[in-house]
């Protein structure tokens, strides 16, 4: 009886032809794996969100991206600067009244036990770049150099990181060193902007610079209420380009800017040198949450004037189709 069975060449073929498919296949699941975790990213924004929105509601104001008085305010004006950013705020319209109780938005960030502060939330965290357990920066001390008059060796305390910021305007106000500059207390002309507080005993019991709906006069759906911040790839958990998002002392942390001279990352190798953009690890998009709670995403080859007047809430420049 002859042997039956494949000759060398023929199972040389067929493992040739196996390759082929599976190398084939492979970007197909890439694809499909990449827009499960770009729509979970939109499900996070959507959730953020709302949580604002519920908070605008029920507070009659939007959150404060931090607390920050201005340079020579007096000192019933100059407390606060230490102390957690909008995204503590929010957390009891997350589901997260327990972690919420943790916090204290009167108190430096720095005096929260160390469990508080590194202990990520999974709505903050975009999945194309970062999970839970990888989320988090350690204590270090690094030069820093800034225009705000805060240069020189600062520490950075240990810290959840995240991947999504409040709108906090465009650039228009100045990054220059005067107190009119867009990051201290009320010059912002985003929705989650600085505030000044109003200080009892050293502590800010409310704040000053309250925006509510009705300061949007540009319109809810084309204004931005928050988006994902840029992290350059080589940084990611490494302060200062990437820092503790409940932390306040740093506005990049927990909000970010948009429009003339700030466009949004083109990529993840990004290098952003002042820690302005907003950005994404999804190929070609940045998915931002609106004032009416829709989210959209944006190419990130938008033009810088389109994106500024999307980030300003009334400069009278109304943005439609974008």
């Amino acid at each position: 009886m002859p042997r039956r069975g494949f000759t060398l060449i023929e199972l040389l073929v067929s493992m040739a032809i196996i390759g082929i498919l599976v190398a084939l296949l492979l970007p197909a699941v890439q694809q499909s794996r990449e827009a499960a975790r770009r729509t979970h990213c939109q499900n996070n924004l959507k959730q953020i969100a709302l949580a604002t929105v519920q908070f605008h509601d029920n507070i009659g104001c939007f959150p404060p991206g931090r607390i920050m008085p201005r340079p020579g305010d007096p000192q019933e004006l100059s407390c606060g600067r230490d102390t957690p950013s909008w995204l503590i705020r929010i957390l009891p319209y997350l589901e997260q009244g327990n972690f919420a109780d943790d916090w204290d938005t009167r108190e430096n960030f720095e005096d929260h036990a160390e469990e508080v502060r590194t202990m990520a939330i999974p709505t903050y965290l975009c999945p194309s770049r970062r999970s839970a357990p990888t989320a988090k920066v350690p204590t270090v001390t690094v030069e820093f150099t800034a225009s705000c008059g805060c240069s020189g060796p600062q520490t950075f305390f240990s810290g959840a990181t995240g991947d999504y910021g409040g709108n906090h305007g465009d650039l228009s106000p100045g990054a220059i060193g005067f107190t009119s500059d867009f990051y201290w207390g009320g010059n912002g002309n985003g929705i989650i902007i600085s505030s000044r507080p109003l200080c009892v005993a050293g502590q800010p019991r409310d704040w000053i610079d309250k925006i509510r709906y009705r300061d949007i006069t540009d319109g809810t759906s084309n204004t931005i209420l928050a988006g994902e911040m840029h992290v350059n790839a080589q940084k990611i958990n490494q302060p200062p380009d990437d820092g503790a998002i409940y932390s306040g002392w740093h506005f990049s942390f927990s909000t970010r800017i948009g429009g003339v001279h700030v466009p949004l990352a083109p990529n993840m190798d990004y290098v952003d040198t002042r820690l302005y953009s907003f950005g994404s690890w999804h190929p070609g998009i940045c998915q931002f949450a609106f004032a009416d709670g829709s989210v959209h995403a944006l190419s990130t080859s938008i033009d810088v004037e389109v994106l500024g007047h999307l980030c300003v809430r009334n400069d009278g420049e109304v943005t439609s189709g974008f």
